[in-house]
């Protein structure tokens, strides 16, 4: 009988393969092809300028140079906009830059020139030999710089507006007025940067003898990379094959698409004839790709003596940067998550999102989300405050219940779906979180750490996260002769063990061995309908299509083996990669191979091997029937795709505890817990690994990166050296894990996404402990150690402002 294999912890099959070092980022692609030219980027050192002219003579005399472009050089598609790849009605003013800029630049690090030469070298000696003239213009720096007007980031948006939403459920100003208590808050989120391990990179080779183009990209969408480089270069879709090989790391920032390099690599090496690669350096990644995360809220509450929310109001701007390429996905989804697990009586939002000359904003890992969590997390927080309640009490007070779903918000989703939440126990959440972090324990923890003259804190938040995305995923499972089994789906991946994961699904769903499924993905080649990787979306839609996929090749293989055993198709079962009468010994004539299935399923002219003499003409079939049925087709395979009516939602809750350092102000971590609910699990061992992932990076979000613009727009922290991340010393040496099961009904497999939880919270969290340790609240994150010694200092000798009604 074939083990169970979903549910399992089961080791990731593709990491033997990177531990080894033998993965293959877009950077060691074709490296010894003596033909490969090499390129680099004149980037601006401007926030905010027109170009005036540029002046290129000193570069095609350096020896080794092939080619260098302005916009000048454009033509066509190529010298128009980039797309605008997911527009709103509400996104008024949405505006992309070019692929090189035309007479105007809006941030430092935007694209003016490219160069092709023999190497890299060349190629960034030459960068450096073009000369342009600018004339400068007063740059507009963050929220507040946007919202005051004073100077205008593109001339034909009035006041730096690209986009205003506004959404309501009820009517939430009315119930604020007429509440029994009501606070009012303003918080803040900083900028962030999701640094990947390997950057963008793109390399691109033409044959002309066949006039078909090969794009190597270090993407989350191939086949929308393969869609944008056939419209901007003209070309047929069917004449360009898009390849992600492997990827380190996505986060989001490779899912904005196509970055100029990915037009001008495909078109140098079109014109030139020879293969072209480009690959971003770090400093590069940090001033050209994309940033997230910055928004500020206000926020109005009305609430009953129990805490309950009568009226929320949420009013908040965003900083999208200089262009609006991926449109208002980012605030939408912190606009409607926000509300997490909870209820709100009545629920207005209203939202900005505002032009400045500094990097694109494009969704980072959560999207929007920890932003949305670190404003509901914290006005619970207040609630709570004010009232003298314990923290989980308010939230349990204001918790969806779990015979309520599926429940509906009355909004509309980022999918342009209704936002109704398909399943969750939340309250069986919070149980099991309290249990797991000693919430109840903690008084007492509290004052033992205090008589040693230590200050502690603890803090929990709770996020719901809106996963598996429509609009589709497909796969193509085929069935070898060997009786291996090979398994296509055109998302990406980044990491997330997909390989993994996948194979387990199609080993239970085929009753094959798990070590005999191959899975590809990203490769156009094999599967040219696919949307891509991100949100979460990967196990519930491609896992889903998978699963499809193998019940149709299963369907077909019984079908098959039914007539080769003279049996019904009911009384067949499928274990171990073998076919057998249920109930029967493993005598001859009871059993067969799905190698040999797949055999019998092509009727052959040729006999090549020996598998394949049984399959020919003279061999398999009734003579008095065609070899091929009229509604059949050669092979052993099964194709699918799944499309869900509106997306799952998953949803955890995290606790952490923390002690202040009453001199440094340093934060240390002391222990930190968090419950999990994806529906099914497919490998346990997986999503705890991408909790802990996540967990991380939370914690570089919540207490270190930020990014630091000066005045003028100059990124003035550009690098690893003045980035700063978590390693491993600063991110907790165990996370207290526990998963609650609710199946979602909207796939068939019953499972959510739960690549982007573990960041979530983190904020919130950090923000609701370092608050309890400290006596005053905290308004703003990141938080680093001085700014927690300046809070501090503002706060001394002051009563906690929430414990008086603000409003």
């Amino acid at each position: 009988m074939t083990t169970k294999m979903f549910g399992a912890k089961v080791a990731r099959v593709e990491d033997q393969r990177f531990l080894r070092g033998q993965g293959r980022y877009v950077d060691d692609l074709l490296t010894d092809d003596p033909r490969l030219l090499h390129s680099a980027v004149l980037r601006s050192p401007h926030a905010h300028a027109r170009i005036v002219d540029i002046d290129v003579s000193d570069v095609l005399d350096l020896e080794g140079v092939i080619a260098v472009w302005t916009w000048d050089d454009l033509t066509g598609p190529m010298a128009e906009p980039l797309p605008l790849l997911i527009p709103h009605p509400t996104l008024t003013h949405g505006r992309t830059q070019y692929a090189l800029a035309r007479d105007e630049v809006n941030y430092v690090g935007e694209a003016i020139a490219f160069v092709v030469a023999v190497d890299r070298y060349v190629a960034e000696d030459a960068v450096s030999r073009i000369r342009v003239d600018y004339e400068f213009l007063k740059p507009v720096v963050g929220i507040a710089a946007a919202r005051a007007a004073a100077n205008a980031v593109h001339d034909d948006v009035p006041d730096n507006v690209g986009a205003r939403m506004e959404q309501e459920n009820g009517d939430a100003r009315a119930a604020i007025a007429t509440a029994p208590h009501t606070l009012t808050l303003d918080l803040d989120v900083e900028r962030s940067a999701c640094t990947p391990m390997e950057g963008r990179g793109t390399v691109a080779r033409w044959d002309p003898d066949t006039s078909r183009l090969t794009v190597w990209s270090s993407t989350q969408t191939s086949t929308g990379v393969r869609g944008c480089v056939a419209a901007k270069l003209g070309l047929d879709l069917a004449k360009v094959d898009v390849v992600t090989p492997d990827v380190g790391g996505g986060f989001g920032v490779k899912i904005n698409h196509p970055w100029p390099e990915e037009l001008l690599v495909p078109l140098a090496a079109m014109t030139l004839g020879r293969p072209v690669k480009f690959t971003e350096d770090r400093r590069e990644h940090f001033i050209s790709s994309a940033h997230e995360r910055a928004q500020q809220h206000h926020v109005e509450v009305g609430f009953d003596d129990d805490g309950r929310v009568l009226g929320l109001n949420v009013e908040f701007w965003h900083d999208h940067g200089a262009y609006t390429p991926y449109g208002l996905i980012v605030p939408i989804i912190t606009s409607t998550q926000l509300l997490g697990p909870y209820k709100p009586a009545n629920y207005r939002v209203v939202f900005e999102s505002l032009y400045t000359n500094t990097v694109i904003v494009t969704p980072y890992r959560g999207a929007g989300r920890p932003q949305g969590c670190f404003v509901m997390e914290r006005t619970m927080d207040a609630i709570s405050a004010y009232l003298g309640k314990d923290r989980t009490e308010v939230r349990a007070t204001n918790f969806i219940q779990p015979d309520e779903f599926p429940y509906e918000h009355g909004l509309v989703f980022q999918d342009g779906r209704e936002l109704t939440y398909d399943s969750g126990d939340y309250p069986a959440s919070l149980v099991k979180l309290k249990e797991l972090v000693g919430w109840d324990e903690f008084e007492d923890f509290r004052a033992e750490m205090a008589a040693q003259g230590r200050k502690v804190g603890i803090g929990l938040a709770c996020y719901v996260e809106g996963t598996g995305v429509g609009p589709y995923e497909g796969a193509h499972v085929h069935i070898e002769t060997s009786g291996k089994v090979k398994v296509a789906t055109g998302l990406t991946t980044q990491g997330q063990g997909h390989q993994t994961a996948f194979a387990q699904i199609v080993a239970d769903t085929l009753g094959v061995r798990f070590e005999d499924v191959e899975i590809t993905t990203g490769d156009t080649r094999k599967m040219p309908y696919a949307v891509g990787t991100f949100a979460s979306r990967a196990a519930v839609m491609s896992g889903s299509a998978i699963h499809l996929a193998a019940l149709r090749a299963k369907e077909k293989a019984l079908r098959i083996a039914a007539e080769a055993l003279e049996a019904s198709e009911d009384d067949l079962e499928i274990a171990d990669g073998v076919v057998s009468v249920r109930g029967t010994d493993a005598s001859a004539g009871t059993r067969i191979d799905l190698g040999t299935v797949a055999v019998l399923s092509n009727p052959l002219r040729y006999a090549f091997d020996e598998a394949s003499k049984a399959a020919t003409q003279f061999s398999v079939g009734d003579p008095g029937k065609p070899p091929v049925a009229e509604d059949d087709e050669p092979g052993l395979e099964g194709k699918d795709f799944y499309s869900p009516p509106r997306s799952t939602f998953a949803n955890g809750m995290h606790a952490v505890i923390v002690e202040t350092d009453p001199d440094t102000a340093e934060i240390k971590i002391l222990k930190y817990a968090v419950v999990h609910d994806c529906g099914n699990l497919i490998n346990p061992m997986i999503v705890e690994g991408q909790i802990h992932g996540g967990v991380a990076q939370g914690v570089g979000g919540a207490l270190y990166e930020r990014m630091a613009y000066d005045e003028s727009g100059q990124l003035l922290n550009a690098s690893f050296m003045d980035f700063l991340m978590p390693y491993a010393t600063e991110v907790p040496t165990s996370i207290d894990i526990d998963h609650l099961e609710t199946p979602s009904p909207l796939n068939p497999l019953g499972i959510k996404g739960a690549g982007e939880a573990g960041v979530i919270p983190s904020a919130a969290v950090f923000a609701a402990a370092i608050e309890d340790a400290e006596g005053f609240p905290i308004m703003s994150m990141p938080i680093s150690p001085s700014e927690l010694f300046e809070l501090r200092l503002a706060h001394a000798d002051e009563p906690h402002p929430l414990t008086e009604e603000s409003a």
